[in-house]
């Protein structure tokens, strides 16, 4: 039986790479050494000084004018009217009551006398 069968193909590629130089230089050393040197003290002396402060501010600034107006004339007429005035009066309340009261009867009689 035969089969087909894929081989992978392998490709070369050359590609040129840049390869940077290497240069020697001659780099001076630098050397340390020690010395006394004098250091001068400073002194800070602090001293307040007030100052004073100037602000600005804006003042309206006021204008008089004088306006005429005409004022109206006003006239007052005085009626003299009569009001009548209301009392109020507390008038007392009489109640009456019925009894019935015993009246004696007199009864007269009457002679007549001759008189000679």
């Amino acid at each position: 039986v035969q089969r087909t069968v894929e081989i992978p193909q392998v490709e070369f590629v050359e590609t040129e790479v840049h390869v940077p130089v290497h240069k020697h230089r001659h780099v001076p050393m630098v050397e340390v050494r020690q010395r006394l040197v004098d250091v001068p003290q400073v002194e800070f002396v602090d001293r307040i000084v007030e100052v004073p402060v100037h602000k600005q501010v804006q003042v309206p600034m006021v204008t008089k004018q004088q306006r005429m107006v005409e004022v109206p004339q006003v006239e007052f007429v005085d009626r003299i009217v009569e009001v009548p005035v209301q009392r109020q009066v507390q008038v007392p309340m009489i109640t009456k009551q019925q009894r019935e009261v015993a009246v004696p009867q007199v009864e007269f009689v009457d002679e007549i006398v001759e008189v000679p």
